[in-house]
């Protein structure tokens, strides 16, 4: 099955794996020299930073990449420049950081009250990082778009191993600040845009503008669904601070329980820009068995991946947050059980999403991410103990987001009909998992 996804993966995308792969292990070393070195409430601090920059950051700039590789593919393959795409993407992009640093401001007191102690600078290096994403994931659109994967690779080893680099000097110096390991997520990111800036820099040019309604059809409801799967795989960890501000031990444990728990989704994430195209071009030509199968394969993958991952979780999951993460010893093995089963759900809905948007079905997946983030703030409310209420609006919210996609696709009773939107080329944009 594997081998049958990468034999659909675009030349070069081995590249992008093998940057994601150091992406990924830059998010273990980071929390887990930032858990040696901060306080317990200070870990806290960072791991509510973590959570909220990775939420908006992947929730409204992911899909500003998607759509400018989408458009960049199209334009390159009829021989126009990709200048007029950078330029509206870039103007997106600056639109939506630009209101949400806005809100940020506005409510920049209470921010730093409730999640960062009181500390001001953390709510700046939030905004800081916030702008940072925003210019990657741009520039990524277009390295994705002219399928430049090995620069598109590069900027995310780059970024991977500065950080690595940084929180290690940052660990060796005895810095016990969280604003530094914050700052990480600035610097990193923008290092790596500047070093794969030269082919960006290249498609910087005039050509047939881009109608905005070109740009925009479905951006609002795949920033919709992309905003709403991250707020059900991180708001465990705001909601800690949120239900219980004094609790700063199990936001930090939390985090790294997540971290842990999610590894699945990284191996994921290299199947998924495979996956897409696959299914998208079984879509176009109406080879309903071949949709199905695939669909059906899939799902096979990342069940093993899930249940392989959570046997581990629980059995290993307390004692390795503590030793790798030097987190509080708050969670045990039935919290790792709820995380685990929670994670398996979470891929679940992420392949069946796939399938929605091959079958161009964007308001489905919104709705069904609608109904999962109900379902768990309805958990949440749950008069049960702090990390368990967490947990279960994890699980249950994943649980019905991946039962609604189920459903919705059942509903399709003929089989898939020539798609003129979601394309195999328009779908070759890789993405990068939560909490990257």
């Amino acid at each position: 099955m594997i081998r049958r996804l990468l034999s659909l993966v675009p030349p070069g995308t081995v590249a992008v794996g093998a940057g994601l792969a150091l992406l990924g292990l830059a998010s273990y070393v980071h929390l887990a020299v930032a858990g040696h070195s901060l306080a317990v409430a200070d870990y806290g601090s960072l791991s509510v930073l973590w959570t909220i920059v990775f939420t908006l950051g992947i929730g409204l700039f992911m899909p500003v990449e998607q759509e400018v590789a989408r458009l960049v593919a199209g334009r390159h393959s009829q021989g126009h420049t990709p200048g007029p795409v950078l330029a509206r993407g870039a103007a997106l992009a600056l639109g939506l950081l630009v209101a949400i640093v806005a809100l940020i401001i506005a409510a920049r007191g209470p921010l730093a009250d409730r999640f960062f102690a009181g500390d001001d600078t953390m709510v700046a290096v939030l905004i800081g990082s916030l702008a940072a994403l925003a210019v990657a994931h741009t520039t990524r659109g277009v390295l994705s778009g002219l399928q430049l994967f090995p620069w598109y690779g590069t900027q995310l080893g780059v970024d991977g191993g500065l950080r690595i680099a940084l929180v290690a000097l940052l660990g060796l110096t005895g810095v016990t600040s969280p604003v530094w390991f914050g700052a990480v997520l600035i610097v990193a990111p923008l290092i790596g845009v500047a070093v794969t800036a030269a082919p960006v820099l290249r498609a910087i040019g005039g050509g047939v503008p881009v109608a905005w309604a070109a740009f925009l059809r479905g951006l609002g409801l795949l920033i919709t669904s992309s905003l709403l799967s991250q707020v059900v795989v991180n708001i465990g960890v705001i909601n800690v601070k949120v239900l219980d501000p004094s609790d700063v031990a199990t936001a930090g444990a939390l985090l790294s329980a997540l971290v842990l728990v999610r590894i699945p989704l990284f191996v994921f994430a290299s199947l998924q820009a495979s996956l897409l195209p696959g299914l998208a071009t079984s879509a176009a030509t109406g080879d309903r068995a071949a949709f199905n199968g695939l669909l059906r394969r899939a799902l096979g993958v990342v069940t093993a991946l899930g249940l392989t991952g959570a046997v581990l979780a629980v059995l290993l999951g307390p004692w390795l947050v503590q030793t790798l993460f030097d987190a509080p010893d708050v969670l045990g093995h039935g919290d790792f059980a709820w995380l685990a089963a929670a994670t398996l759900a979470y891929l679940w809905a992420m392949v069946l999403g796939q399938a929605l948007l091959a079958l161009d079905r964007h308001r489905a997946q919104a709705v069904a991410w609608a109904v999962g983030v109900a379902a768990l703030v309805a958990a949440t409310l749950a008069p049960v103990a702090t990390a368990l209420r967490v947990e279960l609006g994890y699980a249950i919210g994943s649980v019905v987001v991946a039962a609604t996609m189920a459903a919705l696709l059942r509903t399709r009773t003929s089989g898939p009909a020539p798609m003129h939107t979601t394309t195999a080329r328009e779908a070759v944009a890789p993405g990068v998992p939560a909490g990257s």
